[in-house]
């Protein structure tokens, strides 16, 4: 879900982008404001994902309003202005609509600003993902493990077993599962079972008493079988 704020000085306007909107499944908006004044206020009190701004009002104009932000939402620009438009996409705008719209010309500006809001995410939990790499000491040696690469990992009494896309053998380390998990990104991973932590991205396939890994079956207990419903509601 992305939250979304109006910024237009014309009421017309408004309600009929907060018609729109409203039309649209995957926004929801967070607040229609009159002036850039306001929206600034906005920003500051509520998290915003994507503006839909005007660029003729008063006092500040939408080009300088977004000029003045210093890490900016995506902004799809709302305009009655063609001349506008060279500046605006200067300014990375993610769409920029001309003034009269129909519905369809919105829901293709919202479907644009939705694959770049997935691409921004994809890339922050990538980056996320990448900070956590560690090492592991094996038979003397330290092997470092890319979190990314992580299938899943198998407790065995004082050791674990990692499992990795790049080899075909697991990783074999002193260390308890609850000491890696600590190691691990938050809400990357699940216990499915008491000896085993699994890779939620790496899932393929949910069934009663186990996850599947493409053809590898990793079991699931009554015990952890909760982590499992978490996933399928955040899908």
């Amino acid at each position: 879900m992305m939250r979304c704020i109006i910024v237009d000085d014309e009421p017309l306007v408004r309600e009929l982008l907060e018609d729109n909107l409203s039309q649209v499944p995957f926004l929801e908006l967070v607040k229609s404001c009159k002036t850039a004044l306001e929206a600034l206020k906005t920003l500051q009190e509520e998290q915003v994902d994507l503006i839909f701004l005007d660029i003729q009002m008063p006092r500040l104009n939408g080009l300088q309003f977004l000029q003045s932000l210093d890490h900016p939402p995506l902004v799809i620009i709302v305009t009655a202005y063609e001349e506008y438009a060279v500046e605006s996409f200067n300014l990375q705008v993610a769409d920029y609509i001309l003034k009269p719209f129909g519905f369809d010309r919105v829901l293709k500006a919202c479907n644009r600003a939705a694959e770049l809001f997935r691409m921004k995410n994809a890339v922050v939990s990538s980056e996320t993902v990448k900070s956590h790499d560690f090492f592991v000491n094996v038979e003397y040696t330290l092997v470092k493990i890319i979190v990314a690469d992580i299938e899943y990992i198998e407790g065995v009494k004082d050791y674990i077993k990692i499992y990795l896309s790049s080899r075909t053998k697991p990783v074999l380390t002193r260390l308890s599962l609850k000491a890696i998990e600590a190691k691990l990104p938050v809400g990357a991973f699940i216990r499915t079972h008491k000896s085993f932590l699994v890779a939620i991205s790496r899932i393929t396939t949910i069934k009663r008493s186990f996850v599947c890994i493409g053809t590898k079956e990793i079991p699931v207990s009554e015990t952890f079988r909760e982590n499992i419903n978490k996933v399928l509601k955040a899908d």
